[in-house]
């Protein structure tokens, strides 16, 4: 029978190899998400500060997107769908490589931003989105509150964002717009909160198995969710902080 003190001993390591594994874990989900962004912002700026490039997917005086523009708008929402899809299919190398191309068609998608607001304006509502962000996402890791139960009503609050601002594209309404972004920036604000949790306590569950293809694939689908939370709460706040060229 072995000695309370070893049980005790082995346990303690145990828990801080965990702690350790945890810390590098979310590391590489905020690094990967990093990388995504920095990925978005550089094609959205090239297309968004290019007449020529911008005029190629969008008119360029009421920058009213054409048959291209409307297939950039969509893309990247068909591409989250093929990921969740593929991703038991795919390498980690290989779900990296996809997360990184949708980061490139997704800067596509947001480039007119660039040529409807001031990059004064951008500029400010990223550094507020990016504080906004942290924030809530900190919260959302230290807290010991289980907010597990947040997770049904945030997916139908934004299945209704989606359905509401598909809709809202055809009729063009200020009143339905204005409240989509309320709503919006309410409902990715939760879910950045809900996904950090979630993150820490699939890696928790899952590390005593040591499934390092798994922990990479979890890893890549983690910075995905953050990345996918970061990018609307940052179009959605654009609404109302961005000042119109």
């Amino acid at each position: 029978m072995a000695e309370p003190q070893t049980i005790y001993t082995s346990a303690g390591a145990r828990s801080a190899e965990i702690d350790q594994g945890l810390r590098a874990h979310m590391n590489k989900v905020y690094g990967t998400m990093s990388v995504g962004m920095v990925m978005t912002g550089a094609v959205a700026w090239a297309v968004g500060s290019s007449p020529a490039l911008l005029a190629i997917f969008r008119d360029p005086v009421t920058l009213q997107p054409n048959i291209l523009g409307w297939i950039a708008m969509f893309a990247p929402l068909i591409m989250v769908f093929a990921f969740g899809a593929a991703i038991n299919r795919l390498s980690a190398s290989g779900a990296q490589l996809f997360f990184y191309a949708f980061s490139a068609v997704m800067g596509l998608s947001i480039s007119w931003i660039f040529a409807a607001f001031t990059g004064i304006s951008i500029a400010q509502t990223f550094f507020v989105t990016a504080i906004a962000f942290a924030g809530l996402s900190l919260w959302g890791y230290t807290t010991k509150r289980d907010i597990s139960g947040w997770g049904a009503f945030l997916m139908m609050g934004l299945i209704g964002l989606i359905v509401a601002s598909i809709i809202n594209i055809f009729l063009g309404s200020p009143a339905i717009m204005f409240a989509v972004s309320i709503i919006g920036v309410l409902i990715f604000a939760g879910l950045t909160a809900y996904d950090t949790q979630r993150i820490k306590t699939d890696y928790i569950a899952h590390a005593q198995h040591m499934d390092q293809e798994w922990l990479d694939k979890a890893g890549i689908m983690g910075a995905l969710s953050l990345y996918l939370n970061f990018i609307n709460l940052f179009m959605f706040l654009l609404q109302f902080m961005g000042s119109r060229e």
